[in-house]
């Protein structure tokens, strides 16, 4: 474990460097309410509404955090032409999130999931998205914005949500710019979308996403997780590993070297949502700052148990951080 001294020194760099985020953007709507009776006319509750929140999703999620914790954080992903496209704009400008590279698309609408919440128990998710995969001018688009916008950054992380954003053709992309410009890239990859990925410096999938990948049924097993390491990172082409195993930590492959686990770090679980989107934006933050990959595992695990202590899909910030270390 790293010491004090050590840990606040890499925290302290966040805010010098400037991630870039790629990937499938959403926006979260929750609806807040009471339940005081059941429906006359089916057997559902019925949500008196008394708060509606707006929240980046995906990978703007992913974003948001970065930004919450001082770095700066540019985001390219595909919008609709519409409404929710301008109202997911403004909640990333409040936030201090580059949007410039924002791409409004014809081909598809905004993806939306809103959730309606009883007290703190989520009573439904409605879920509005159209999954088209990027092509033709929206992926000339992304190409673009990926060559002028990974010489500027410190590191990018790929957000894969399954919804379209992300092909091959713009992970060969976005991996010949990090290449040429010796910039660390993280992907958290969707089981809907096998991707060979070309040489990241770590994929962060969750325990399901690994064995999926791997053409493995899911198991609780810790040797058939161990078993899967290997695997993953000849075919991820990728330096490192790390699966995160929710109430169990995470786990950290790296070629030739013995696997790392990280106990959970979670004191109070209230709200999962999102609790991926901060680790891999904290381990890879931590690795452009300097940090060892078992340093970012230790902070990406400290930061995914603060926020689930929250509801909704919460943020952390720097000095939320350190303190995790001292409880």
């Amino acid at each position: 474990m790293p010491g004090p001294a050590r840990l606040e020194s890499i925290v302290r760099q966040f805010a010098c460097k400037r991630i870039l985020v790629i990937g499938d953007v959403m926006l979260d709507i929750f609806i807040r309410g009471k339940v005081s009776r059941i429906s006359p006319e089916a057997p559902v509750p019925v949500v008196a509404v008394e708060k509606e929140e707006a929240y980046p999703g995906g990978a703007a999620n992913v974003a948001r955090n970065l930004a919450a914790l001082g770095a700066s954080a540019s985001l390219l992903g595909r919008v609709g032409r519409d409404g929710h496209a301008d109202c997911l704009a403004a909640v990333l400008a409040a936030a201090g999130i580059d949007t410039s590279l924002l791409i409004r698309s014809d081909a598809v609408p905004t993806t939306i999931k809103t959730r309606v919440i009883a007290r703190t128990q989520q009573v439904v998710r409605v879920d509005r998205e159209k999954r088209e995969r990027l092509s033709g001018p929206d992926l000339a688009s992304a190409q673009s914005a990926i060559a002028r916008a990974i010489p500027a950054s410190d590191a990018v992380i790929v957000e894969d949500y399954g919804k379209g954003m992300v092909t091959l053709a713009l992970a060969e992309a976005i991996a010949g710019a990090c290449r040429a410009h010796d910039r660390i890239w993280t992907v958290d990859p969707s089981p809907d979308n096998p991707i060979a990925w070309p040489g990241p410096t770590a994929v962060k999938p969750n325990r399901h996403e690994a064995f999926v990948a791997a053409g493995q049924p899911p198991s609780e097993d810790p040797g058939a997780l161990a078993d899967l390491g290997p695997r993953l990172l000849d075919l991820w082409r990728a330096g490192m590993v790390l699966v995160t195993l929710g109430e169990h930590g995470m786990e950290l492959f790296q070629r030739d070297s013995t696997r790392y686990h990280s106990p959970t770090k979670a004191r109070e679980v209230f709200d999962v949502s999102g609790a991926g989107d901060t680790a891999i934006a904290v381990f890879t933050l931590a690795l452009a700052s300097g940090a060892t990959p078992i340093e970012a595992t230790e902070l990406a695990n400290h930061a995914a148990g603060v926020v689930v202590a929250k509801l909704g899909t919460a943020t952390l910030t720097s000095d939320e951080l350190l303190a995790s270390f001292l409880q």
